[in-house]
């Protein structure tokens, strides 16, 4: 078994809330690449070139496209 496999199967048997813990841990911990911030960028300027749209519309929207 290779130690992937091992922190993996580790991970599986982990509380849901050691879980939680350790999704935020590694979420804080994980470099930024330049790929990742020019990605970010770019939804920015989309976002304020474009405009967004609302959590509810954006919701009802999803609700539509799951029950079809």
């Amino acid at each position: 078994m290779t130690k992937l496999a091992e922190i993996q199967e580790a991970i599986r048997k982990l509380e849901p809330k050691e879980q939680q813990l350790l999704r935020h841990w590694l979420g804080e911990t994980a470099e930024e690449t330049p790929e990742m911030l020019a990605a970010i960028d770019e939804g920015l300027c989309s976002l304020a070139k474009e405009g967004g749209v609302p959590i509810r519309e954006a919701r009802h929207h999803l609700r539509q496209v799951i029950d079809t």
